[in-house]
């Protein structure tokens, strides 16, 4: 009886929501904004929230990396040109995040999203399986390019980040679902450590939490980069559409 009342139910609360959240940004996206509020909620600062979250990020790309690697899954060495590009974007990205406070982004991310699920539902037909991959020459380039500016978002405050990757990558570069799912766990967990960095120098970081956090978001991540993996495209599809529709009414409404 003892040991319950000396329990800290805040350290359950930050492994259960960074459970759902490596999950479910693994095979989709979105977790951000269930580990954003909760860190908030537990008396965290949003500058320091945000910084805050970054540990567990890090951690839960590098395992959802190393998931899909585990079974084959791999797009090297695309992912790491375009994730490099996405680092130096992502210093930019943190560093504004520090200075200057983000609300009033909500409701453009939200707009964004909801086109996101449109391209989701009504993009046409086509067989990827019959597509050759497009990773090399001008395409190349042209994810750098583009993911250098993903960047700058994903340092300023990473939410939905995801889904902007999983529509870019299966358009431009051809890749299944499953694949644009590895590649994008690469570049997020690459680019990332450029905004620990800066919010590390600017002591907007609870490491306690982070940590803590971090237990979730790893178990999750694994979870689901092997569990896609195994259940292919379809299910992950089915995936980006409810978060992505939960993220817009989210950031809308509430």
């Amino acid at each position: 009886m003892e040991f319950l009342l000396d329990f800290d139910y805040k350290l359950l609360l930050l492994v259960v929501a960074g459970f759902i959240a490596g999950f479910v940004n693994t095979i989709a996206g979105g977790g951000t904004l269930l580990t954003l509020p909760t860190l908030i909620f537990l008396g965290l600062p949003p500058a320091v929230a945000n910084g805050t979250n970054r540990i567990a990020i890090f951690f839960q790309t590098f395992t959802g990396a190393a998931g899909f690697r585990s079974k084959g899954v791999t797009t090297m060495p695309f992912s790491i040109y375009c994730g490099f590009s996405a680092l130096i974007g992502s210093l930019i990205g943190a560093k504004i995040a520090v200075d200057i406070k983000g609300e009033t982004f909500n409701k453009v991310l939200a707009i964004v999203m909801i086109v996101v699920v449109l391209l989701i539902v009504f993009k046409p037909k086509m067989s990827l399986k019959q597509l050759e991959e497009r990773t090399t020459g001008r395409y190349l380039w042209l994810s750098v390019v583009v993911f250098f500016f993903l960047g700058i978002y994903g340092g300023f405050i990473n939410a939905g980040i995801g889904f902007l990757m999983l529509i870019f990558l299966p358009y431009v570069n051809r890749m299944t679902l499953v694949k644009a799912n590895a590649t994008k766990v690469t570049i997020v967990c690459i680019y990332t450590i450029g905004a620990i960095v800066i919010f590390y120098l600017n002591n907007k970081i609870n490491w306690k939490y982070g940590l803590i956090l971090s237990l979730g978001n790893i178990s999750g991540a694994w979870i689901s980069s092997r569990w896609s993996v195994k259940k292919g495209d379809g299910v992950v599809r089915i995936f980006l559409i409810v978060m992505v529709s939960l993220m817009a009414i989210k950031l809308w409404f509430f």
